[in-house]
């Protein structure tokens, strides 16, 4: 009966074991993030807009109707994204989002969703859903709850210093 790390070894193809558990364990994150950072790309791109931007849209559909400013999107993003304002150029461009410089303080940029682009994220918001629970359809919901958990341990370590880099 093959194990976990043979089928991990094996959908690579890779001959030799892995250096460490911690080796192992990293490579199945990264692996099994393309394959779901995929899936949901396939069905946002179906609508002209990337994952990136679908993320903008819904970090900015959370924050309706006050906005955001630039940085404290690119802050809350799932993904690091350096090029935030090319982001928010494309998204504007298409009419997803508008900018305007605060009053308060005009090197600050606030930005906020439309309603055409609420009536995207509304037309996506059940594939999505689907994707999503297409992904971790073999897990039970307690499965699930245990590996949010075991993940939101692995992000914790980073944020307090213990896995690897320092932000």
């Amino acid at each position: 009966m093959p194990t976990t790390t043979s089928k991990l070894r094996d959908e690579l193809k890779q001959t030799r074991p892995f250096s460490s558990s911690a080796h192992e364990a990293v490579v199945s994150i990264l692996r099994t993030a393309a394959l779901v950072q995929r899936r949901i790309s396939q069905v946002v791109e179906g609508s002209g807009i990337t994952i990136q931007q679908y993320n903008v849209l819904r970090i900015l559909r959370g924050a309706a109707p006050v906005g955001l400013p630039t940085l404290a999107i690119r802050d809350r993003m799932i993904e690091e994204a350096a090029g935030i304002t090319r982001l928010l150029d494309k998204l504007e461009q298409a009419g997803h989002v508008v900018r305007e410089r605060s009053t308060p303080d005009r090197r600050q940029v606030l930005c906020q969703i439309t309603p055409a682009g609420l009536r995207l994220l509304t037309q996506l918001d059940e594939p999505v859903d689907m994707a999503n629970a297409h992904a971790v359809a073999m897990l039970d919901d307690a499965e699930k709850r245990e590996l949010v958990e075991l993940l939101g341990a692995v992000r914790a370590g980073f944020s307090q210093g213990r896995g690897g880099l320092r932000q």
